[in-house]
């Protein structure tokens, strides 16, 4: 598993399970198989022990892929690669090319090994990347602490986490202070500083500090357990394009069989007929995309974006058009002051709002908590209000060092008998109305606070090939299309409901474009579910994001979505070229080769770990390259 120093960017040995822990039982004899077989034929070779002993150990070797042929023949009606190798074989030993038949096995046998070794090895990395939770925890509890099996922490234990410790529980800081790298589930790169009441999760690490966790959940039910099988069962999703190769491979093999019984009649070459068998093989198409697909979502996993299968890889890379939610996706849902404006000499900017954060301290509305915060950042001294009354879809109403101040809509003012003599121009804004003593005296401008990067991975998104960005929002039009101009965005729908956004999508969709939807997860899951792929935003904490969408971004920030688009076209990229020329090329190559008599089954034998080769290390690189956001 991967280490503490090695959670951000552990090294290629860390990624995936060692070649030892992969060997099992039945591995171990696989090798002695593959050792006996290559022993004997070369005993035989240097004329050391008969024929028949010869022909024993083909028949060892040929046992497995024998009775993995004819089962899945006879229960799965598939001709799979095993019966092309039984095949050649026997044609070779049978057609008197005894030798070439027992070596061909050999290197085939040797071939399947290491492919099927490396796949393994590439789906245990998925582990390792992600990292893993310790197996026990030290449990404050009766004025002591004692450390048990993770399996008996219950929620609402206090758990104590110390520097250099990985977090075994989700829960919240209940005590203490500490930086913690929460990259093994996020991808980010700097330690967060967790506080009293903070989140924390399973898998994170403590850099430095120590913390009391009150336990929320544990073992199977944490964020960090739920990722990690999500992403191992990531692999039953499979690509339109991985179905399209196992369809290809399942129609080949008859038409190959057709093909070299033809060559056979006409040329009446055993060695060459065994020869075309081993470059008609479809063993590569079989390697071809779940490789990809497996080093993709290892990849995404280490960069905290969670891709449900192979499926949305695919459909991602396609996709025509991006459509943003606006509020928690390309905004913070934070209302930040922008601008006080006063209308009366005698009230300054300062003024204004040291008396409207008076009358909002005690108010919860989203506004209303602007307005104070607006006064915190600025340092403004707030007085206490000595009246407080909250008008329902108006605002507020309070008396200030004996003033009464009205903070709210043109509503609000007007009931009052207040004059609003001035037409405010929103411009994307929204305007809070402030009076005092009966008199209309400014206005405090608020503005949703857009994401952090979100102009640049919108940029970044067209680089990319996505032809239209469109945002789909609830609010009113003026304040979507101003957010709209800032980023760059081409289209705004504003004032919809949520039933309203699954139809401009599905209006989309009528047009022959792929839709990629992303939202943040609860509020849009209809709209995420119509599209081609969902994408969740901030989906560390929130299980249901976790549960809405295709793909998942563990942390809300906007450049994630270049990120997996990105991956999601390296690996759609990488497939084409495990097909088109580690399968297509060398094969046709191969095939022409042995038409024309230039390489013998030996040399062909040979040739073939080339593709195998090929595949696997075009394949795994995706765990490396440069990606760019990732």
């Amino acid at each position: 598993m991967a280490t503490v120093s090695a959670a951000a960017n552990p090294p290629l040995e860390a990624e995936g399970a060692s070649i030892l822990g992969l060997m099992t039982h039945e591995r171990w004899i696989e090798v002695g198989r593959i050792i006996l077989t290559g022993a004997v034929s070369f005993l035989y070779w240097q004329n050391l022990v008969p024929l028949y002993v010869l022909w024993a150990a083909v028949a060892i070797g040929l046992y497995p892929l024998m009775k993995t042929g004819l089962i899945d023949l006879f229960a799965e009606r598939k001709i799979g690669t095993e019966i092309f190798v039984t095949i050649a074989t026997l044609v070779a030993v049978f057609g008197g090319e005894t030798v070439a038949g027992a070596v061909l096995m050999v290197i085939i046998l040797i071939a399947e090994f290491i492919a099927e070794l490396n796949t393994d090895r590439a789906r245990a990395s998925i582990k390792s990347l992600i990292g893993s939770v310790p197996q026990t925890a030290l449990v404050r509890e009766d004025g002591g602490e004692r450390t048990v099996p993770i399996a008996e922490v219950r929620t609402g234990q206090i758990v104590l986490v110390r520097t250099g410790e990985k977090i075994p529980v989700d829960g919240v800081v209940t005590g203490g202070s500490a930086a913690v790298n929460q990259a093994p589930l996020t991808g980010e790169s700097v330690p967060q500083d967790k506080a009293e009441g903070a989140q924390v999760f399973a898998g994170t690490i403590v850099e430095s500090g120590a913390i009391d966790v009150l336990t929320d959940k544990v073992g199977g039910d944490t964020i960090f357990s739920r990722i990690i099988a999500l992403v191992e069962n990531a692999e039953s999703e499979r690509a339109p394009v991985q179905k399209l190769a196992d369809k290809i491979a399942t129609w080949l093999i008859p038409i190959v069989l057709i093909f070299l019984i033809g060559v056979f009649l006409v040329t009446r070459d055993v060695s060459k007929v065994v020869t075309l068998l081993i470059f008609t093989s479809p063993a590569e198409l079989g390697l071809a995309t779940p490789l990809v697909m497996i080093a993709a979502i290892a990849r995404a996993a280490r960069n905290g974006i969670l891709i449900k299968g192979g499926l949305y890889l695919e459909l991602l890379a396609k996709a025509d058009v991006v459509v943003f939610d606006k509020t928690g996706t390309l905004t913070a849902n934070k209302p930040e002051v922008v601008q006080v404006q006063s209308f009366d000499p005698a009230f300054t900017e300062v003024d204004l709002l040291r008396l409207a954060a008076a009358a909002d301290r005690r108010s919860a509305h989203p506004l209303a908590k602007a307005v104070v915060d607006g006064a915190a950042r600025r340092s403004i001294d707030v007085p206490n209000p000595q009246g407080f009354e909250q008008l329902q879809a108006r605002g507020v109403k309070a008396t200030v060092n004996g003033e009464i101040v009205l903070v709210g809509n043109p509503a609000l003012l007007r009931d009052a008998g207040v004059t609003v003599d001035r037409t405010v121009e929103q411009t994307g804004r929204t305007p809070v109305h402030v009076a005092v003593d009966g008199k209309f005296v400014g206005v405090i401008f608020i503005a949703d606070t857009l994401r952090s990067g979100a102009r640049e991975a919108i940029a970044a998104l067209k680089e990319s090939g996505v032809k239209r960005v469109i945002m789909l929002t609830g609010d009113n039009a003026a304040t979507a299309k101003a957010i709209a101009g800032d980023l760059g965005i081409d289209e705004v729908k504003a004032d919809l409901m949520p039933e309203d956004k699954v139809a401009a999508i599905t209006e989309l969709q009528k047009q022959g474009l792929k839709v990629a939807m992303v939202g943040d997860g609860v509020n849009d899951a209809p709209a995420l579910a119509r599209a081609e792929v969902g994408i969740a935003m901030g989906g560390g904490g929130t299980q249901a994001a976790l549960e809405a969408a295709d793909i998942a971004l563990m942390t809300d920030d906007l450049n994630k979505i270049v990120a997996v688009r990105n991956i999601a076209r390296r690996s759609y990229r990488t497939i084409q070229e495990n097909l088109w020329v580690g399968v297509g090329v060398v094969h046709l190559l191969g095939i022409t080769a042995a038409l024309l008599g230039w390489i013998g089954p030996i040399q062909a034998a040979f040739i073939h770990l080339g593709p195998d080769v090929m595949v696997f290390l075009n394949s795994v690189k995706l765990l490396r390259v440069k990606i760019p956001g990732a």
